[in-house]
């Protein structure tokens, strides 16, 4: 059984040093992992993501590391999933001109060192910065890229720059003069187009910008399987992208699954609805730290977290996972247990930044993060006592819902070596998925896409396949039993549990399961009722 082009495609084969684990693994490409080789080798050591980062690089650059992923993936037989990565509505100062404060180390611009106490104007209509004398000593006059932030930001708000080692106040409004004035409580340099984030202040600006429009319409030019969307306030904004998406595929276009990237507060305070409103959700730890009191993010990592299990969406830990590993060869004790911990809570996936785009050591990276969450995985299973089913998912797939934790039973009562399933878009292998199986769970599928998005879910094997040209469901048997065989899943004679409904290659027709043994005539009978 094989796709159009007549090639059988799968998950990654690891190599024999790599240890199986369940979590899927996101690593960001960039120019340290984009060479065939590399991408290579990072797929044997266990990433089933890759992800392109649309606020760095060109469509060009972008579309050659694509180009490198699918070719290298095709040539291995192995299913990979795409996402890019949107970059939001990114407001930064503008620019501070050589001469204004300090002079950088080396050129390339100026920089104006702000002390506690002193006071920082942010002015419309400017385009560069500048120092002038203030009431109670010099002042910094700073451009926005995000000129309305003087009318939107209220006095008392927090402003801060540089991801928050510079952070201020709002004292004052000048709308004549278009001003506002913020006081300094923790100072630092300020150099042109550092980031500026203003966690307790709503915006009028939306989630997604033109650029980020013009990101939409190449991903979905280009086929990509998720698009991860950036600074989400409210479930309209996860709809907003939905609909575009929608009405693309409506029209031909391919299917695109939306992240959302939970890394601010008005998203924490609207977390289930945003969670509905997703197909995938991230905790992004970057900004979600700056924008919050960083106290604060382990717990709510925490709820993201088992509110996505709930709903039974899949969900990504991110940023500064093995961050140490960009220079070093080995990482800090604290970032392994950050790996397991997010294992350990219900992370289906964890992602890799600048570790994998830029580090020194991208496969090591991979490999390392590998070594740990085979571990985590290990004790986990030794302590797990049943199903975690997502109980609103479950509300409303009744019968789905039945058979994953009949499934699970059968497969933890019977020792199973896998669980297969015939999940033709992706659905059924998504509720075994969040069920958190403790086997591998090999889902076949006769969709290209539909089996690349089913790579971020914990646990699953996709296989891209035709089905058997009637209900007959022997030869798919026979088939599922060549492959284990082949991939060293399970030895003859070994029980597993198998999932579909008839016709195979249909959507939304699984409705019945089986103990099959492996090499032994097919359980099922030669219908499926």
């Amino acid at each position: 059984m094989a796709t159009p082009s007549g090639k059988m495609m799968t998950q990654q084969p690891r190599d024999a040093a790599t240890p199986s684990i369940l979590a899927s693994i996101v690593a960001t490409i960039g120019p340290a992992s984009d060479s065939p080789e590399t991408i290579r080798r990072l797929i044997q050591s266990g990433v089933c993501v890759f992800r392109f980062n649309f606020s760095h690089g060109d469509f060009a650059s972008h579309e050659k590391r694509l180009a490198a992923v699918r070719s290298v993936a095709e040539s291995m037989g192995v299913c990979i999933a795409c996402l890019g990565d949107l970059q939001g509505p990114k407001i930064r100062v503008g620019i501070v001109p050589e001469g204004v404060g300090e002079t950088r180390a080396g050129g390339g611009g100026g920089s104006i060192r702000v002390e506690t106490g002193q006071d920082v104007v942010f002015k419309k209509g400017i385009e560069r910065a500048s120092v002038r004398s203030g009431a109670s000593g010099p002042e910094a006059v700073l451009p926005v890229t995000y000129q309305t932030l003087i009318d939107e930001v209220a006095i008392g708000h927090k402003v801060l720059i540089n991801d928050g080692a510079i952070r201020m106040l709002a004292v004052e409004r000048d709308s004549l003069a278009g001003e506002l004035r913020c006081r300094v409580t923790v100072g630092g340099l300020i150099t042109s187009n550092k980031g500026i984030n203003l966690p307790q202040s709503e915006l009028s600006t939306s989630a997604i910008t033109e650029r980020d429009w013009e990101c939409v319409e190449w991903a979905l030019s280009k086929g990509l399987d998720y698009l991860a969307l950036s600074f989400v306030r409210c479930a309209a904004d996860v709809s907003q992208l939905k609909e575009r998406l929608d009405r693309a595929w409506r029209a031909g276009g391919p299917w695109i699954s939306v992240v959302s990237k939970i890394e601010m507060p008005q998203a924490v305070a609207d977390l289930e609805q945003i969670v509905e409103a997703s197909d995938a959700v991230m905790v992004a730890r970057g900004d979600l730290g700056v924008e919050m009191d960083i106290a604060q993010v382990p717990v709510v990592q925490k709820r993201i977290v088992a509110t996505c299990a709930e709903f039974g969406k899949p969900v990504i830990v991110a940023t500064q996972m093995l961050e140490t590993m960009i220079e070093n060869a080995s990482p800090t004790r604290a970032e392994a247990t950050d790996v397991a911990n997010a294992v350990f809570d219900g992370a289906d996936a964890v992602m890799l930044s600048a570790e994998t785009a830029t580090g020194k050591h991208p496969p090591l990276v991979v490999d390392t993060m590998a070594r740990i969450l085979a571990e985590a995985e290990r004790w986990q299973r030794a302590t797990r006592a049943g199903p975690t089913t997502p109980t609103r998912l479950a509300a409303a797939h009744r019968g789905t819902a039945a058979l994953a934790r009949a499934a699970w039973g059968m497969a933890h009562d019977l020792n199973a070596r896998v669980v297969v399933c015939w999940s033709q878009n992706g659905g059924t292998a998504r509720y075994l998925s969040q069920n958190r199986f403790d086997v591998p769970i090999v889902a076949y599928s006769s969709d290209p896409s539909s089996c690349r998005r089913m790579a971020l879910c914990r646990g699953v094997t996709p296989v891209c396949a035709e089905p058997p040209p009637s209900t007959m469901l022997g030869e798919w048997i026979a088939a599922v039993d060549a492959f284990l065989l082949a991939r060293g899943l399970a030895l003859p004679g070994d029980p597993i549990i198998l999932l579909a409904g008839r016709p195979l290659g249909k959507a939304k027709a699984t409705n019945a399961i089986t103990i099959h043994r492996v090499g032994e005539p097919a359980g099922f009978g030669p219908h499926i009722a």
